[in-house]
């Protein structure tokens, strides 16, 4: 299994930014995808999931500014994420369970500053 994220970077309050992730060595379209981030003072934050049917979970810290989204027939997952706040500055996490073992990439680095 192997997850690689794209898309981090830094930009000020109140903008946006795209992370991608490309999955490989699984059945991609069969599985559950996560984003989860962490941050020196709390640890690892699950911050939203899709399924393979599609549905999808927020965490409410991000419910109404970030939106998760999948293409099967790329092998990749999104997070788009709007009105970026200081506090979500973070390294964020592409992750998946295969049977009873989670996997994540190496993260992506989101920094939101003025």
């Amino acid at each position: 299994v192997q997850l690689v994220e794209s898309g981090g970077g830094l930009v000020q309050p109140g903008g946006s930014l795209r992370l991608s992730c490309v999955g490989s060595g699984f059945t991609f379209s069969r599985s559950n995808m996560g984003w989860a981030r962490r941050t020196p003072g709390k640890g690892l934050e699950w911050v939203a999931a899709i399924h393979s049917d599609g549905g999808t979970y927020r965490a409410n810290s991000v419910k109404g500014r970030f939106t998760m989204s999948r293409d099967n027939a790329k092998n990749s997952v999104y997070l788009q994420m709007n009105n970026l706040k200081p506090e979500d500055t973070a390294v964020y996490y592409c992750a998946t369970r295969e049977g009873d073992l989670e996997y994540y990439g190496q993260g992506t680095q989101v920094t939101v500053s003025s």
